[in-house]
Parts: structure tokens; sequence; C-alpha cells
């Protein structure tokens, strides 16, 4: 999807066209006054105080015909500039403008207005030369929204809308917001009960519900077999520590302010957790090791707390409260390139699983001359990035080079991965990290019975579940994979009073088998029952009927087709069970 601020023409037509939502809704609410009215990404919005009116969607339709209207009068945009006291004077029945104005600096600000008919709007512009030019333009949506953000300031209405230079491009941007919304994984995971949120929870803070539940453990199943196999050692650690974890870490000067606030219990200053490696590094310093026990991987499904702006929580993508697919590998310096080989591999591994394709690496280096985010130590730095460079060349791994991306400990690899919606995500990272060692004193005995500190890799391979979770719903646009999917089968009996039994029955054989099924016996018509479960996306419907029953046989459809099957229970069982373990996408 294009993105209308970094396209000049269409940057400049967005705008326009801000102010022509303006003018027309101050022609139909005179009252009306205006904060202010940016280009984003999708478009532009205007943020406006219309006092006891409220906008709805009827009201959205009268907007946009009064803006047609005005467009085809086709006024000339007339810039103006005027000094900061023509300014208050011009603008001094408006609150808004008046603030904006008083926090310019007298001396080195340039004020200017721009003038289209009886409109005249505060604005550094650019902007078209006639309102003639904005033919093709689409109000999109309504919010409320904050003055500056504030929610103890007044609650603003904001109108969205979209412009471009001619009809087809238009209509192919509303086409692909329609797609946008269809995939949209907050609409999907509402309508299959996947998660929830509640205010009197938090903002951030999504409730998995029992279908989300089902599909967060296959995950996790999924992705602990793999590390599991790979000698990975599994544990559980609080999620909370004390502030002096995180000032021993180095995470409280470095990442403070993505944390939440710290609390006081008895004479202990504790913090929830915003990632999992100070408990690790206890962990492995639980005990002296040998370099005869290195490498040593600790996994954990860890739940991790961060603070993000209320403004950019967004269902699973973005969340506050999330559960990382995390793991610490301690290793020596001679193992650090096979076992972030086998990191990659393994992301690799999981991504041809799921069917991602469209990604790439993005290696994250430090910035040499920013000496307070980054520990001061060239040799350490220069050896790591060196190293993560050898391993995606020699492993044939296309990317490219991020300076000041890594974290404050070392450098890091990032897999950037472009989702049905949307600008690209990080899902997985593998971090290199010669500091946090050095910080818990932690140590192997070498072959010569010397102490060495060892090296670690932070790496997540699904980042988060959350995340995860949310790129899979919108992937798959909530038709899930058979082994992921919540419910696997739905059953319907063609005559509930008369198959019904017999449909229960094949349905506790199946459980037996650890499928996950619905009996459908409502008493609806078969073809209604039929549509719900393709409604519902459930990959496959059984239909049970006289001759079902008589050849002890198997009748099914696939979601998205048409044509029902027929098979043996015996043959559909081991049908359905292949599919299963295979993990067919």
């Amino acid at each position: 999807m294009i993105n209308i601020k970094e396209n000049e023409k269409l940057s400049v037509m967005n705008h326009s066209c801000a102010h022509l939502l303006a003018q027309a809704v101050k022609h139909l609410y005179p009252h009306a006054l205006f904060w202010v009215g940016p280009v984003i990404e999708e478009g532009f919005y205007y943020d406006i105080d219309l006092g006891d009116d409220v906008i709805t969607s009827l009201d959205l339709e009268r907007i946009e015909k009064e803006m047609k209207k005005i467009a085809k009068d086709g006024k000339r945009i007339v810039r103006e500039e005027i000094s900061k006291e023509e300014a208050l004077e011009r603008f001094k029945n408006d609150p808004y403008k008046i603030d904006l104005i008083s926090r310019m600096d007298e001396d080195s600000t340039v004020i200017s207005c721009y003038t289209q008919g009886d409109f005249t709007d505060l604005c550094r512009g650019p902007h078209v030369e006639s309102v003639k030019e904005l033919k093709y333009f689409k109000l999109l949506k309504f919010s409320g929204a904050y003055w500056k953000g504030d929610a103890k300031n007044k609650m603003l209405q904001r109108i969205y809308g979209v412009c471009f230079d001619n009809e087809e491009d238009l209509n192919n941007y509303l086409q692909e917001l329609e797609e946008a919304s269809m995939r949209d994984h907050r609409k999907i995971g509402k309508e299959q009960e996947i998660f929830m949120n509640h205010d009197l929870v938090g903002k951030g803070m999504p409730l998995w519900l029992p279908n989300g539940a089902i599909i967060r453990k296959q995950l996790e199943n999924y992705i602990y077999e793999k590390e599991q196999k790979m000698g990975y050692l599994h544990v559980y650690t609080p999620c909370v520590g004390t502030v002096d974890l995180y000032k021993t870490s180095g995470h409280w000067d470095h990442y403070k302010e993505n944390m939440f606030p710290s609390m006081k219990v008895d004479d202990e200053e504790f913090v929830l957790r915003p990632m999992n490696c100070p408990h690790h590094m206890l962990i492995y310093g639980n005990k002296l090791h040998s370099y005869r026990d290195l490498p040593i991987r600790i996994g954990e499904f860890a739940t991790d707390f961060r603070y993000e702006a209320s403004g950019a929580v967004k269902g699973l993508e973005r969340v506050r409260c999330m559960c990382q697919n995390d793991a610490h590998l301690f290793v020596t310096p001679e193992q650090i390139g096979e076992e972030f080989k086998k990191v990659v591999s393994l992301i690799l591994d999981v991504y041809k699983d799921f069917g991602i394709k469209n990604y790439k690496f993005r290696l994250s280096l430090r910035d040499k001359n920013d000496k307070e985010k980054y520990f001061d130590d060239d040799e350490m730095w220069d050896n790591a990035e060196n190293k993560l460079r050898e391993v995606l060349n020699d492993l044939g791994c296309t990317y490219y080079e991020a300076i000041g991306e890594a974290a404050f400990y070392g450098p890091k690899l990032d897999v950037e991965v472009k989702p049905a919606i949307g600008p690209e995500i990080t899902l997985s990272t593998c971090q290199l990290d010669f500091l946090l060692p050095r910080r818990f004193d932690l140590s192997y005995i070498d072959s010569n019975g010397e102490k060495q500190v060892p090296v670690v890799l932070h790496r997540a391979i699904f980042g988060t579940f959350d995340r995860f979770t949310a790129f899979i719903i919108e992937e798959t646009k909530g038709a899930f994979p058979l082994w992921l999917a919540p419910v696997q089968l739905t059953i319907i009996p063609v005559n509930p009073e008369v198959h019904g039994e017999y449909a229960n029955q094949l349905k506790e054989r199946l459980e037996n088998l650890k499928m996950r099924i619905n009996l459908d016996c409502r008493n609806e018509k078969l073809s209604y029952r039929m549509r719900e479960a393709q409604t519902s996306k459930v990959p496959y419907s059984i239909i049970i009927g006289d001759k079902e029953i008589e050849n002890k046989s198997v009748s099914f459809r696939k979601y998205g087709e048409q044509g029902t099957m027929t098979l043996s229970e015996e043959e559909f069982t081991k049908f359905i069970l292949d599919k299963i373990a295979n993990k067919e996408i």
C-alpha cells in the first residue's frame, strides 16, 4: 500500500484536501474550530472542535458532498505571509490557533496563511494552486482525539480522508483498504473469539480467549519441540525483578523509559520485567561450568511488560504485556559462529514451515560516535559485528546494515517481515552480547583450568507469541491451517434427531485421537449449518447422513471449496492425522 506521506505530489494534494475538508465543515458547522490537519501515511486527518455536535457516518457524506461543491467552484489557493502580531489579531477568536501562534519564535518563524474563497487557515504549506485540482478524494472514518494527545484536555473529533490525482488510483487504494479491513487481526480476533481487551484490565493488555489459547499453545508446542531437539533447556522465572537486578544488567540506565514504574514491597524495590536476560544470567551463574558444558541454551516462554504509549498499542501486534519465545545461548568465543548459524537456520526453517517468504535481514550495528548508548569497547564491537557478517555471508543471506540500531550490549540480526497488510514488522531477532556476562560476573573453566567469560546470544524466533499470532491471523484471514485451527472439524448430522447419536459417537472417536471437534446438532437447515461452518472458517466440515452411517464412511468438505469427498472412517482419520502431523500450511 502506498505511503502518501512519502510521495511528494500526493503529500501536497492531501494537505490541500485537509483544508478543503475544513472549509466544508466550516460551511456546515459555522461554529467549528480547528486544531491541526497533517498528512499521514494513509492520507490526512483534521482535528475539529464542533462543540456539542457529534459526527456520524451520514455527516461524512454531507461533508464530502460539500467538499465536491467547493472544489467544483475552483477557487485559487493563495499564500500570505504575516507577522506574529498580525496572526494573533487575525485569529484572536480561535483559541487553538492562538495556542499554535503563541508558541512560535517571533524572530525566526515565517507565519503563513492560505486562503481559498471564504476560508483562511494558518499553515506552512505547500498547497496545490486551486481547489479544482482536488477531484478524487474520499472521507474514510472519524474518531475522537484529545487536544494535543493529552487525556486531560478536551476531546476533539478527528476526520480522516485520502486524496489522489486520478480515479483509478483512488479506487485501487480503497480496495486495498477494504482488503486490509478484512484481514485486520483485531476484527478477526473478535469475530473468532481469539482475544479481547477490556478497560478494567488496561490498554495493551490482551486477554487470550479459549480459541486464542489453543492457537498459542499449538505455537508453543511447535517451537518447544524444535528447541528441545536442538538441546535447549527450558525454565520458568518470575515476572518481576528488583531494580538492582536491572541496574546490574544496565537496563535501568538504557531502557528505563520503556519499563513500568517501580514498586516498593517491604524493603525491596521491584519492577515488572521488560526482558528475561537478567534472570537467565543468574540461572547460568547458579553453578560452575566447564568449557565442556558449553554451549548452554536456556529457553523460556516468558511474560514481559513494556510501557508502550497508549496511542501505539494495537491488538496483539503492539502490546504492553507479551509472551516472548526467548532464549539465551551461553557459548565460548570459538562457538559464536556455529551457534549463530544454527539460530539463523532455525529462523529459516520456521519461516519455511509457515510459508513466510517476504522478509529481509537487517544487521543492526552500533554508532561508533554514540559513547552514551553503547558500551565503549571498540575491539569487542568490531569482533562481534565481523562474526555476524561472516556467518550471514557464509549462509548466502542477503542483508543490509543499520548503523545505530544495535542493542547497548552488542550487535544484532533483525528479520523484517512484510505482512499481508501494513508496514514491515520485526519478528525474529538474534543479538550478540559480550557485556552482560561481565556485569553478572559469569565464567566457565577453560581447557587450561582458567576462568573465562562466556559470550551470550539473545534470540527470539517467533519474537512474541502475541505479534506472531497477529501476523498469522492476517496472513490467513483467520482461515488457520488444520494443525493450528482452534476447531479442526465440524460434524454436521443431516437430521440431528436421526443421525445425531452416530455423529456424537464419531466425535468421541476423533477426540480420542486428539482432534478438536465441534458437533452442530442445532435445529437448523443443513444448508444453514454448512454455511455457518464456512463462515467460521473451520478447515473441514463432515456431513453425516443415512449413507455415511450405513457404509461407516465420512463425507467432508474443505473450507473454501464446493465439492464433497467421501472416504471410509479409517481412511479419513489417516488423511486428517497425516495433515496435522505434517503441519501443512
